[in-house]
């Protein structure tokens, strides 16, 4: 199960600020400026071993205050259907304006947990003028600063409380999730049609006609899963609507709960930077992932298209190109039958345990061949490795040295490990400890 934490709130109150603190990087834009958040932004992030996912539900620039007004109230509702949790942020330095009421108003109406933040208290007049929040009604409030980080941990540890941590989450006996992701229009639904060899879902020219997730249990030519075609993720401005939105959190859940990510991309328009969002979004979720580039009926080949294509794909997914990519057409039904098979494979490798003694065999061989080069004149050492009991492939190396174990080194590592084991379409993780 996903976890999806929704920040709302009326805006300039710091919403994107804290996003970008939670996510650890500048994903949304910040101004002073009201209303400068017109889309919305998703990003991973962890504490205490427990990861969510975040949602910047963004504000509006209207000329109607009643509009606006009805805009911030439909996104808090959006956010309290589908996330698990609210981050409701206020702004110190204002106190309790209407629109906060408005806000605070709809979430004790709701069962979802709401945490009410109060931003930009980062000295000790401010953390008294805090206190105010406490007359919102939702609880206790926590104070802390956005630009600063000050304060966050305590929001953190009450946000996770309650999350499963990923050891909790293994239900191996469930039948695995296959999920259909791509752009608008790149023929998710064309593909789901065709496998299920029935019109389960609408198709038309039109971007953006599948709203939601569609879930159908697939158990044909000896395969037995639940096949989930997905709303298009556009690029993030061009996602407007209040109902797109839903239909992005949709999609983020899905492939949170899948097991397998299938990718569709356009063969007549090739890979897009949104492809490649898409495909980070797959990987930082540690999902199984097999890339099939769509329409290839409509491209004009020679003997050479099928290993350029491949080249250009890897090349932009780059570092992890091992990936399978297999040329379909959901209209003419060429392959997809490979494709299931292909994500089936990737499913099983993600699943796949390895016995401690065949990964320390595999160490000394990797060691031998190319030996940790020292750093500051200190000799590195790897006793020892063995396999997490996690339900993502994640690998535990034991050394006297680990904060000298630099990038390419691990990169090396995995590329071995991937050619021993066989670990196509499946992120590894790999982690350093001192023995």
């Amino acid at each position: 199960m996903s976890n999806i934490v929704a920040i709302v709130g009326r805006p300039n109150v710091g919403k994107s600020t804290l996003f970008n603190r939670l996510c650890g990087g500048r994903k949304a834009i910040v101004d002073e400026l009201s209303g400068v958040t017109r889309d919305r932004h998703y990003g991973k992030s962890d504490w205490n071993g427990k990861e969510f996912s975040l949602i910047d539900t963004g504000g509006y620039i209207t000329n109607s205050d009643d509009v606006f007004e009805e805009e911030i109230r439909k996104q808090v509702l959006l956010a309290m259907d589908e996330a698990d949790s609210v981050l409701f942020v206020v702004d110190v330095l204002s106190g309790i304006t209407d629109l906060d009421e408005t806000i605070a108003g709809l979430l004790r109406k709701s069962s979802k947990k709401a945490l009410v933040v109060v931003n930009k208290v980062d000295n000790s007049q401010r953390q008294y003028d805090a206190s105010v929040f406490y007359g919102l009604g939702l609880g206790e409030i926590y104070q802390l600063s956005a630009i600063s980080g000050s304060g966050t941990g305590e929001l953190l540890d009450e946000l996770v409380k309650d999350f499963p941590r990923p050891e909790e989450e293994e239900k191996p006996d469930e039948i695995p999730g296959f999920t259909i992701v791509g752009r608008p229009n790149v023929g998710k639904s064309s593909l789901t049609n065709a496998l299920l060899g029935q019109e389960r879902n609408i198709v038309t020219p039109i971007p953006g006609t599948t709203r939601d997730a569609i879930y159908t249990r697939y158990n044909k030519f000896g395969h037995d899963f639940m096949l989930i075609d997905t709303a298009g993720l556009r690029k993030k401005g061009k996602t407007m609507e209040n109902i797109e939105f839903y239909s992005i959190m949709r999609s983020v859940r899905a492939i949170e709960n899948s097991d397998v990510c299938l990718l569709l991309i356009d063969a007549t328009r090739g890979i897009e930077a949104q492809d490649v969002n898409i495909f980070n979004l797959i990987v930082r979720n540690k999902k199984g992932v097999v890339i099939l580039v769509n329409k290839w009926d409509l491209i004009d080949k020679d003997t050479g298209s099928v290993k350029k294509f491949t080249a250009i794909i890897k090349e932009r997914i780059s570092p992890f190109e091992d990936v399978p990519v297999i040329f379909t057409s959901a209209v003419t039904s060429q392959r997809i039958h490979k494709a299931l098979e292909t994500a089936m494979e990737v499913h099983h490798r993600r699943r796949q345990r390895i016995t401690t003694s065949r990964l320390n065999e595999f160490l000394r061989e990797a060691v031998d061949q190319i030996h940790p080069p020292a750093v500051k004149g200190k000799y590195i050492k790897i006793n020892y490795v063995t396999q997490l009991p996690v339900h993502t492939p994640a690998f535990a190396f034991f050394c006297n040295l680990p904060q000298y174990i630099r990038d390419p080194y691990k990169r090396y590592l995995e590329n071995r490990m991937r050619e021993k084991f066989s670990f196509s379409g499946v992120p590894l993780q790999l982690f350093f400890r001192r023995k």
